[in-house]
């Protein structure tokens, strides 16, 4: 589980990251980068619009991102935010299928928005 200092909460965090953020397309979801104040740790948020499923597989789609942000926190630099928006096809994609594709975005090195 990610602890609350990694967790976007306010609307407004994601609005600017979804309008400014670098983004990046994988087959299942849009993944928005950006790198801002040093001082704090990385922060996720998540997006998993009714279009994945109904809310059992919403959730597990949930979950599965939450896990793999989880694993990627050391690699990140300090500062980094990232939102990510589940695509329809994600709740159909296996767990190594959504961990590859988004430890491939978030391994990738994040530069500077």
């Amino acid at each position: 589980m990610l602890a609350k200092a990694n967790r976007l909460v306010r609307a407004d965090d994601y609005r600017r990251l979804v309008r400014r953020g670098r983004r990046v397309a994988t087959r299942f979801a849009l993944v928005y980068l950006s790198v801002g104040n040093p001082c704090l740790p990385p922060r996720f948020g998540f997006i998993v619009a009714k279009t994945v499923g109904v809310a059992v597989d919403r959730n597990l789609v949930r979950r599965r991102l939450k896990a793999v942000t989880f694993a990627a926190i050391p690699d990140l630099p300090p500062g980094t935010e990232v939102v990510i928006r589940a695509l329809p096809g994600a709740a159909q994609a296996g767990w190594d299928t959504l961990r590859f594709e988004l430890s491939g975005v978030l391994g990738g090195g994040v530069t500077r928005a």
